[in-house]
């Protein structure tokens, strides 16, 4: 009991000193993300709730330093507070909205972009003869960070007040959190992410290939046969890694991409629904408002408008 006290309080402390680090990082920025002088870093400052947002994340680590943060995966809502951690292993469409946060304590995120390449590097030097588990894991999951991940993202935050250091030491870093993942409680997941012929690498495959071309229809039997499964097995495995089935994937993917069309360059409901692969209006506005809360024309406005 002493010595999880004693753990805790080490944790808190950690958290206060990256808070520090992260609101003079950041102070005078305004909201939104940071990029920072270290490749693949940036920091997240919100001072207040939002309502959600809507993106497909690309695989990440982002630590909560400060506030809280929901985050929802298909039906799924993952929940995390300060010293926790999200990891993202593969390209998931996702909805996120902070759910803590004050001008005088915002939320505070650290977010650094995963390169499986490099976790393949470290797992290949750790454990080369590790056996491979058939069972596919969730592409996002949620864990608690112990002192020695805290601990480099610290010192990695810290080279940002010496620059000349970066070039050196920052992948070093980099490198340690990595292994840190590998060895922590949730390492079976991450270590799945770069293991060769995983199912969740075969799964990450098709991933990349609807996101490359979501707005033709697709046959789940042509996905399966791209990564030598067969449909039952291929439907299984990609529900257990994002939660849905591949044609809720894809929908996802298309009502995403006509929002940003709406948004961004003006598109009427009906062209940005016919741009990513919609054929009925009514299908795609119903579906539209069932991911956004509201018909397209109020929801872009309501955006607008603030």
């Amino acid at each position: 009991m002493t010595i999880e006290i004693l753990n805790q309080d080490a944790i808190g402390n950690q958290c206060q000193e990256l808070t520090a680090l992260l609101t003079r990082h950041t102070d005078g920025k305004g909201d939104g993300f940071h990029q920072t002088d270290i490749d693949k870093l940036e920091f997240q400052r919100v001072s207040s709730v939002f309502t959600a947002l809507h993106g497909v994340s690309t695989p990440i680590l982002a630590i909560l330093i400060q506030g809280k943060k929901k985050a929802l995966l298909g039906e799924e809502t993952y929940c995390y507070g300060a010293s926790q951690y999200l990891v993202v292993s593969v390209d998931l469409p996702l909805s996120g909205f902070v759910v803590e946060a004050t001008p005088d304590k915002p939320y505070l995120g650290f977010k650094l972009n995963l390169d499986p390449r490099q976790l393949c590097d470290i797992i290949v030097q750790t454990s080369p003869s590790a056996r491979q588990k058939e069972d596919s894991v969730r592409g996002l999951f949620v864990s608690t960070a112990d002192t020695s991940l805290l601990d480099c993202a610290i010192r990695l935050t810290r080279l940002l007040d010496t620059p000349q250091d970066i070039p050196i030491l920052a992948p070093m870093i980099v490198r340690e959190i990595y292994y840190r993942l590998l060895i922590g409680e949730q390492g079976e997941a991450v270590r799945q992410i770069a293991t060769s012929g995983s199912n969740m690498q075969r799964i990450a495959e098709v991933i990349q290939l609807i996101n490359a071309d979501f707005t033709q229809p697709m046959r789940v039997e042509d996905l399966a046969e791209q990564v030598s499964m067969s449909p039952s097995s291929f439907h299984h495995h990609f529900k257990q890694v994002t939660s849905m089935s591949p044609i809720q994937y894809q929908k996802q993917l298309r009502l995403l991409e006509a929002r940003r069309l709406m948004l961004a360059e003006n598109s009427n409901a009906a062209s940005a629904a016919y741009d990513v692969g919609y054929e009925s209006p009514s299908q795609f506005s119903r579906e539209y408002r069932r991911l956004f809360g509201a018909p397209p024309s109020r929801d872009i406005a309501r955006i607008k408008s603030r």
